[in-house]
């Protein structure tokens, strides 16, 4: 029997993490797009389910976690040959548990050869009181591919009177363009999280925020129908062969009201996933 003073000295037990990394890639055959290779481990699935209205191949990546917490890392990366579709989303929103002291952190890596083409469709992420989360999303592409990019966050659960009184984000994009950077983006809240987004100049109090972003020919075309989509809550604007929407809302029900159209848009009319339809 261990004497008190050996439990003591003992070392702190380590806590359990949750681990997971998936890659997958595309190629072309017959002129479709067909899966090529595919790696999963841990806590990180894909699935394949037949898309709704459309032949681009639809990857649904899964967390078996059910959520993260401080300390969990998921990573996943995305290749599409020349001339390939695909479209990559999420099972259901992602949930950023309670930390004590580390964050969570994800890395979403895509590549995108000449022609391809990519729906990159994260279902919105929650962020719990305590919360830690670090998150990079790094998208290279070559040519003409075209990218059409979505990362979405709920402060809290609204139904459950949630304040974040604590908590850490930073959400970091860099899009190159045959090795070039093309955009660069760094969002980072952390401490009274409710506190910080309650001025007017920063959220008004909104509870719900998303970035997205279309990468390809003459992004121009989309402004005035994404302006009168996304009205009062947010802006958009386009340069450079990029067009970029910030929208806020009181609520994530209202948010994905205004960020389905806007990505079916960005889109050119085509289906958003099913797992996005409500």
């Amino acid at each position: 029997m261990l004497a008190v003073e050996d439990l003591q000295s003992a070392a702190p037990m380590r806590m359990q993490r949750a681990q997971g990394q998936a890659s997958v890639s595309f190629r072309s055959r017959d002129g479709q797009t067909c899966l090529d290779r595919l790696f999963q481990e841990g806590c990180a699935k894909l699935r394949f389910p037949r898309p709704l209205g459309s032949d681009d191949p639809q990857a649904i990546l899964i967390n078996t976690a059910g959520g993260l917490t401080g300390g969990d890392s998921f990573a996943i990366d995305a290749n599409l040959a020349p001339h390939t579709n695909a479209c990559v989303t999420t099972q259901a929103c992602e949930r950023i548990y309670r930390s004590t002291g580390a964050d969570a952190v994800v890395t979403n890596r895509l590549r995108l050869a000449a022609g391809a083409r990519l729906a990159w469709l994260p279902q919105e992420t929650i962020l719990f009181d305590g919360g830690r989360l670090s998150r990079s999303l790094d998208v290279d592409l070559a040519g003409d591919a075209e990218l059409v990019a979505v990362e979405a966050v709920l402060f809290g659960r609204q139904a459950m009177g949630e304040t974040l009184h604590s908590g850490h984000l930073h959400d970091r994009w860099r899009i190159r363009r045959d090795g070039r950077l093309i955009f660069a983006d760094d969002l980072c809240v952390e401490g009274d999280i409710a506190a910080r987004l309650a001025p007017q100049p920063a959220m008004a109090g909104c509870r719900a925020m998303a970035t997205v972003l279309f990468a390809g020919i003459v992004p121009e075309r989309f402004l005035d129908q994404a302006r009168a989509i996304i009205g009062e809550g947010g802006g958009a604007s386009a340069w450079h062969g990029k067009f970029l929407a910030r929208l806020v809302e009181e609520t994530g029900l209202a948010l994905r009201r205004r960020l389905e159209p806007l990505l079916t848009l960005l889109m050119g009319g085509r289906p958003l996933p099913k797992v996005w339809q409500l």
